[in-house]
């Protein structure tokens, strides 16, 4: 009750804010009637379970229409999925908590990049949907060059956040997408986000990063790629024990592609040697572990040629 004596109901952390209750009233006072379409489905499913607007059997339900809505999301153009990812990413807080709605908007995502039907984004039936944001769909590159085809979504998901690329990336592997082109992204979308993160959201962002590409076949990896992210990881203060040993085995799993301008790394910090030669040794072992017989000796001759010119070098 306020100060002239008029109740008022105060509604904490209202999905959407004023949007999303001004959809709810809407609601409500048509007679249980909403326009829903691929960029309202999210507020609106979320906004329904914060009110608790479950079916009574009496007055229609606005959680069971949104989830009706959504049984046509394979019709969606790649745009309206693209708004309908933003809403989910803006309004769930805790991507990790099961979610019916961003698992089937994850799944839809995926799905459409995996199918090699799919040519192109833009065969939009929904001249109304748009997405803008620090990316834009409509790349200039992956559409001006044949050899990237296969990259025009990279730009399309920079605007992710890390916690969602996990639930994307993960997802991608299980229905076996191409794990070099997922590498690409992830270099792709490491470079992007660095850009304006904070330290803290850096450390987050290698760490989950260097984890999904232990996921991925070996040979997708670039070691040109790991060893940039290596630098990168080196300049962070708090990031992991855990994620450097994972990187320095990755590393080490591609030693007989490095040259040795790659290994002439500077040391840690306080250290007043020139090159970091404990680094050198770590990779060795890596590289030994991740060997296979089949084509080992080869293999062992380039890393031991690379030993020769660094030992020369150092």
């Amino acid at each position: 009750m306020d100060n002239s004596g008029n109740l008022k109901v105060v509604f904490h952390d209202f999905p959407g804010g004023a949007v999303g209750f001004e959809l709810i009233a809407r609601f409500c006072y048509n007679n249980g009637r909403t326009q829903i379409t691929p960029a309202s489905v999210v507020l609106l499913n979320c906004a329904a379970q914060f009110m608790e607007m479950e079916s009574d059997g009496h007055r229609p339900s606005l959680l069971n229409q949104t989830k009706k809505s959504l049984d046509g999301i394979s019709f969606w153009s790649w745009s309206e999925l693209l708004v309908a990812l933003k809403e989910c990413q803006d309004l769930l807080l805790s991507p990790s908590k099961p979610s019916l709605i961003l698992d089937k908007v994850l799944d839809c995502v995926v799905g459409r990049l995996v199918s090699p039907i799919v040519a192109s984004p833009y065969t939009s039936s929904s001249e109304n949907s748009s997405f803008q944001c620090s990316c834009d769909t409509r790349s200039s590159y992956s559409t001006r060059n044949n050899s990237s085809q296969v990259s025009w979504w990279f730009e399309d998901l920079l605007f992710l956040n890390i916690d969602l690329i996990d639930k994307v990336i993960k997802l991608m592997i299980c229905q076996h997408f191409d794990h070099a082109t997922i590498t690409k992204f992830l270099f792709c979308y490491q470079r992007s986000r660095f850009v304006t993160a904070t330290p803290t959201e850096k450390c987050r962002i290698m760490e989950v990063i260097i984890n999904l590409l232990s996921l991925l076949d070996r040979n997708s990896l670039s070691c040109k790629h790991l060893f940039d992210m290596f630098r990168v990881a080196s300049s962070l203060e708090n990031i992991s024990k855990h994620c450097k040993s994972v990187l320095d085995t990755l590393i080490g799993s591609q030693l007989d592609q490095a040259t040795i301008d790659f290994l002439l790394v500077p040391p840690p910090r306080k250290k007043h040697y020139m090159y970091d030669m404990n680094l050198v040794l770590r990779l060795v072992n890596a590289f030994q572990n991740e060997l296979n017989c089949c084509s080992s000796l080869v293999r062992l001759r380039k890393v031991a040629s690379l030993l020769d010119s660094y030992l020369v070098e150092v």
